[in-house]
């Protein structure tokens, strides 16, 4: 009977053990899981951001030739109008 008992508490005790080797590898594994997802989203982030500006400038550039467009038709007066005027008001 004492001998049952002992080879239950060994069979239980490398039971656990057992189980907390798996929960420890698991858990391993989980953390260079995440490690991985959040390089993958720094990476992620990076991109858009470098997108964004890249995106904004294209955006000013457009603008800006619009902008030209719009005051041609206009027949509005440009900053180098303006100062073509006062260097010959000057003379």
């Amino acid at each position: 009977m004492d001998k049952k008992l002992e080879q239950l508490f060994y069979a239980a005790l490398g039971g656990a053990l057992a189980v907390k080797e798996k929960i420890e590898t698991n858990n391993d594994e989980i953390k260079a899981c995440q490690e991985k997802s959040e390089e993958k989203a720094r990476i992620f982030l990076d991109e858009m951001a470098q997108r964004g500006k890249e995106e904004k400038d294209q955006f000013k550039e457009r603008l800006k030739d619009i902008l030209k467009e719009v005051v041609s038709e206009l027949n509005l007066a440009t900053k180098d109008d303006l100062e073509k005027l006062k260097q010959e008001l000057a003379k």
